[in-house]
């Protein structure tokens, strides 16, 4: 993903139209209130929960003091990400003495790694389902109103949720993501996230195509195809439908490359992003498909983990120091100097020497990222790391090390915008400045965050902004015709 996002998405009213139902009955007018937490797929998760819970009578709330039911959709990641959802819990206690029915659910990663257990540490909770298992929330919704705990965590080999609108949370109306597959394969010795999302499995693409175009069509501007690692994304003729492979252009396997193109091709006003790709699986053929669309961002989330050869060993990450520089010449052989590149990095795994993050620092000085995701390193159960290697760095070494490559890509992230004074962009423009109305703001196609003076320009249309100033999180300039 393109790290992860300690921002907490709370589901609106706003953002779904009224509901529906099919089945009218006890469901009908019951309100859910659902908060997500973590990557961008658990926010993607939620508005497909939304979708679902939507047909089936429920109606949404910003208010969890007039919510009937309540779902926290989870992450696992870390320690500290498992620690606000219990803190989170412990506070959502005091509204279900005030309302003793109020149902509590957890959802996502979180759940799929704990299962019923999470029942009995946390005895607020009254039902458990895991990123697979939300085509079944209504029926585990009728347990629970029966007086029954209910659990579901299991793990498919097919669910993609392609046939479901997703209910656009929060909505501008200009940015929306897009899951085209769901779980993962690589087994990296510190992540928990094959254990809790399950196998790799690649949405149907003409699903993917026809959402793309949907939202084009309703005014959407931009689209982010998201996936665990998209350059794994596969769909062949063999495994699928025919009949629906042959509508989209008749390619026998539709990789990722493939799928960016007939994205891309939607319309040339429809801005195209993706998150995440991995290192070692990232082709060349992707790079002319971005390098062929201008509607194809130039911009690559390209995590690296760590700068040591050793420990990229040890995480199984599948390449060496010496490859993912090779990689970051070719990206920019290929597609200039300007394409943005961001990275995630992981201070204190197993193992690692000062020496070895010695070597992160020198990498980050050779590739110059525009900005990182910077953590330190947090021991799952049951991955692999746990399983074979000892946590033997010190916590005053995680957070000593963590504070140098924070400091060293503040001053990399300034440097890069800094370049950036003096030239013109075209911005598509997402809304008011969080600041103040009288300025709009918009990212470039390196994905950086451009604000200038409101004029007559509107959220939605394509602007040509010269940047005369920065920060190091921010461009700054003005519309030019």
């Amino acid at each position: 993903m393109k790290g992860i996002i300690e921002d907490l998405h709370v589901l609106t009213d706003e953002a779904l139209p009224v509901a529906k139902p099919i089945d009218p009955g006890p469901r009908q007018g019951r309100k859910v209130y659902i908060e997500s937490y973590g990557c961008q797929m658990n926010f993607s998760d939620s508005e497909i929960v939304a979708s679902i819970l939507q047909k089936q009578g429920f109606q949404t709330t910003s208010e969890i003091e007039s919510a009937d039911v309540v779902f926290l959709n989870t992450c696992s990641i870390r320690e500290k990400a498992e620690q606000t959802v219990r803190n989170r819990l412990q506070h959502i206690n005091g509204f279900k003495k005030q309302k003793p029915d109020l149902l509590v659910g957890v959802l996502g990663c979180m759940a799929e790694r704990l299962k019923a257990k999470f029942l009995e540490e946390e005895k607020i909770i009254d039902l458990v389902a895991g990123p697979d298992a939300y085509r079944d929330l209504p029926r585990l919704i009728d347990e629970v109103d029966g007086g029954e705990k209910a659990v579901n965590t299991f793990l498919s080999r097919e669910e993609t949720y392609g046939d479901i609108e997703p209910v656009r949370l929060h909505s501008n109306g200009v940015t929306a993501f897009i899951s085209i597959m769901r779980g993962c394969d690589n087994m990296c010795t510190f992540c928990v996230v094959p254990f809790t999302r399950g196998r790799e499995r690649s949405r149907d693409p003409y699903s993917i195509v026809a959402e793309a175009r949907s939202l084009f069509e309703q005014g959407f501007r931009e689209v982010t195809l998201l996936g665990q690692n998209v350059d794994s994304y596969a769909w062949s003729i063999e495994e699928n439908n025919k009949a629906r492979l042959q509508a989209i252009g008749g390619q026998e396997i539709v990789n990722f490359a493939k799928l960016l193109d007939l994205v891309a091709s939607v319309s040339p006003d429809l801005r195209v992003r993706f998150s995440t790709s991995h290192p070692k699986d990232i082709t060349d053929e992707v790079l002319f498909v971005m390098s062929r669309h201008d509607n194809v961002c130039k911009y690559i989330h390209l995590p690296v983990q760590s700068g040591n050869t050793d420990v990229l060993e040890r995480m199984n990450r599948g390449y060496s120091r010496e490859w993912y520089l090779a990689k970051v010449r070719r990206i920019r052989e290929v597609l200039g100097e300007d394409c943005g590149l961001s990275s995630d990095m992981i201070t204190g795994f197993c193992g690692e020497t000062k020496e070895a993050h010695d070597d992160t620092v020198t990498l980050m000085d050779a590739v110059k990222f525009d900005y990182a995701y910077m953590f330190m390193y947090s021991q799952r159960p049951g991955t692999l790391a746990e399983k074979k290697f000892a946590d033997d760095v010190t916590e005053q070494d995680k957070k000593d090390r963590l504070t140098e490559i924070i400091a060293k890509q503040t001053q990399h992230s300034l440097e890069s915008n800094q370049r950036d004074i003096g030239k013109t962009f075209r911005v598509l423009v997402e809304g008011f400045s969080r600041r103040s109305d009288d300025f709009l703001q918009g990212r470039n196609s390196a994905n950086k965050v451009v604000l200038f003076p409101r004029s007559n320009k509107s959220k939605g249309e394509y602007v040509h902004v010269t940047i005369d100033r920065c920060t190091g999180a921010t461009l700054f300039g003005n519309a030019v015709d």
